[in-house]
């Protein structure tokens, strides 16, 4: 690399500069303090861990995205992580083993081998929240509430939209599909890109039944308002046992949501197979108009523990902290800036002191360097005692 070049970043790579890092301390302070209000224990595991245990459960859908290293000590690979929530499951199966509802919450740096989207950052600030042990609406409930207050704490409220879907429904349907893998994959990924035309296709040149026809050609067109889970209703009457229950707990989990956020649009997404690999029930993603993609997304996993020996059921999300303070609303706090000469007094010492602790910012001239031009007041001794005066 050139000399010229050292500067650079790797592509995708960001950092952050005043005063947007400082904007993302304080927000992360802020949403650490409301998952401790609600009972979620604050875990931090290390950047790095053996790349077979991020790669368990929920990160087997992680391979191509996980940077990977070898260990100097061990000779073994190593993986950066590129999600947080395996970690936090090997946590809660392996460490804490507790027979109870476990919640936990974290906030660190991910590192992703590609990014999600064209602009999208490579090094994502992932904040989330998990519930362990638990598999009632009410858990799931709770995780949806948790990340909307999130994202209201956050000031990313405009137009917020939350979308909702059941990976029960597909998994019901392929049980009397009668399809082969790779027929189901192929459909699989045509649902994923929203390819109609394609997908229409493929269903009429299906050798089954007009039922299974009708079916699998209907469920892409099932997205909307909460009208969606009438009409999915009466469409899969005969279908599976398990298709149905799906999309009672669909419209259990709207309810509820609604009443404790009456103002929050709900759409639904009957189709949706984000994370199909690893979740077992209910999926969500909070969108707002001023992002292309989602902001927060979560579901139910409940086997992601059972390669660590623990299957316990599980609910959480999770979202990117640079994202929030870019779309935020909120408007930046300013501190008040003090400036103090280069004196050694003590009594103006004690005052620096006191300032700093009710939160003002002091900051001491350096003989020979220019002053803080960001300053709006400075100390000055009058009648023998250290008072703050407008520049």
């Amino acid at each position: 690399m050139a000399l010229a070049d050292r500067w650079l970043l790797p592509e995708g790579v960001q950092e952050l500069l005043p005063p947007q890092a400082r904007r993302v301390e304080e927000l992360r302070r802020r949403l650490l303090d409301l998952y401790e209000y609600w009972g979620y224990d604050l875990v931090m595991p290390p950047v790095m861990e053996h790349l077979e245990s991020l790669l368990t459960g929920v990160g087997h859908d992680l391979d191509l995205n996980t940077i990977k290293v070898t260990d100097q000590l061990s000779g073994h690979t190593l993986g950066v992580r590129a999600d947080i929530t395996p970690q936090v499951a090997r946590i809660d199966a392996h460490r804490l083993r507790e027979s109870g509802a476990t919640r936990l919450c974290y906030c660190g740096s991910v590192v992703h081998a590609l990014p999600a989207q064209p602009l999208a950052s490579r090094n994502p600030l992932q904040l989330g929240a998990e519930l362990y042990g638990h598999s009632g609406i009410e858990s799931d409930v709770e995780v949806i509430s948790l990340m909307i207050e999130t994202l209201q704490t956050a000031g990313v409220n405009q137009e917020l939209s939350l979308d909702l879907g059941h990976v029960g429904v597909f998994t019901g349907l392929m049980q009397t599909a009668g399809l082969t893998s790779e027929q189901q994959e192929l459909y699989q990924d045509m649902l994923k890109r929203k390819a109609l035309p394609e997908l229409q296709d493929f269903v009429a040149a299906l050798d089954a039944d007009e039922v299974t026809r009708k079916y699998l050609g209907e469920l892409p067109k099932l997205n909307g308002g909460v009208d969606v889970l009438a009409r999915a209703s009466e469409l899969f009457a005969d279908a599976p046992q398990q298709v149905a229950e799906a999309i009672a707990y669909l419209k259990q989990i709207s309810e509820r949501v609604a009443l404790r956020f009456p103002e929050l649009d709900q759409y639904f997404d009957l189709s949706e197979l984000r994370g199909y690999n690893y979740h077992t029930g209910i999926v969500f993603a909070a969108y707002t108009p001023a992002f292309g993609q989602a902001i927060a997304k979560g579901g139910r996993y409940d086997e992601i523990g059972r390669d660590f020996g623990r299957a316990r059921p599980a609910t959480g999300f999770s979202t990117d902290m640079k994202t929030l303070v870019e779309l935020s609303s909120d408007e930046e706090v300013s501190i008040d800036q003090v400036l103090a000469p280069a004196e050694e007094d003590e009594a103006l010492l004690t005052k620096v002191k006191q300032l700093r602790s009710e939160g003002v910012r002091v900051i001491y001239a350096l003989p020979g360097a220019e002053s803080a031009t960001d300053c709006t007041s400075e100390l000055v001794k009058r009648d023998g005692e250290w008072i703050v005066s407008d520049l």
